[in-house]
């Protein structure tokens, strides 16, 4: 795979996340105009800026470092990253109005608990933990990877807290 098809594969990502914050925008009106809260709001610009990172990073590096494609890494990754973007895509799926990028909690609407949510209680974060690691690593981008994933780590350690906070209120 050479750089320029690689940087066509980033760019679909990046095309990806953007229908991503199309999807996110329209539920969170509906959300707030059914008397949605929104909560956790104070990590939300660091994950937007390292998501965007983990982007400009995959193509800074393949291009800067001049990272070679090595196809035995290079093709299982791309595999994964096809497959975190199905997983993403079918929590968005299952969750309906009430997926967002944000955290939104809708009084009097019932916790999601089918589709892979009946599997584990956090799926997205699945996708966004192997899709942060894969991305790179289909063009040898290993730092790009290294950085992303240790501060994905720091940030899931908050942002789940502070989702689980949240969804507590709709056990209560």
């Amino acid at each position: 795979m050479s750089q320029v098809w690689y940087s066509v594969l980033v760019g679909l990502v990046a095309a990806e996340r953007l229908a991503e914050l199309v999807v996110a925008k329209r539920n969170l009106a509906w959300s707030l105009a059914r008397g949605g809260l929104e909560t956790g709001f104070a990590h939300y610009p660091f994950m937007v800026v390292l998501h965007t990172g983990l982007l400009a990073g995959c193509l800074a590096e393949v291009w800067l470092a001049d990272r070679d494609f090595v196809p035995l890494l290079g093709w299982p990754m791309l595999a994964l990253v096809v497959l975190s973007q199905a997983l993403r895509w079918w929590c968005i799926r299952v969750l309906g109005r009430q997926w967002n990028t944000r955290i939104v909690v809708v009084p009097d609407l019932p916790r999601v608990t089918g589709g892979p949510y009946r599997l584990f209680p956090h799926p997205n974060y699945v996708a966004v933990v192997v899709e942060g690691f894969a991305l790179p690593l289909v063009h040898d981008a290993w730092l790009t990877a290294l950085v992303f994933t240790v501060l994905n780590a720091a940030l899931l350690t908050v942002r789940i807290r502070a989702e689980n906070d949240a969804l507590r209120s709709l056990d209560v």
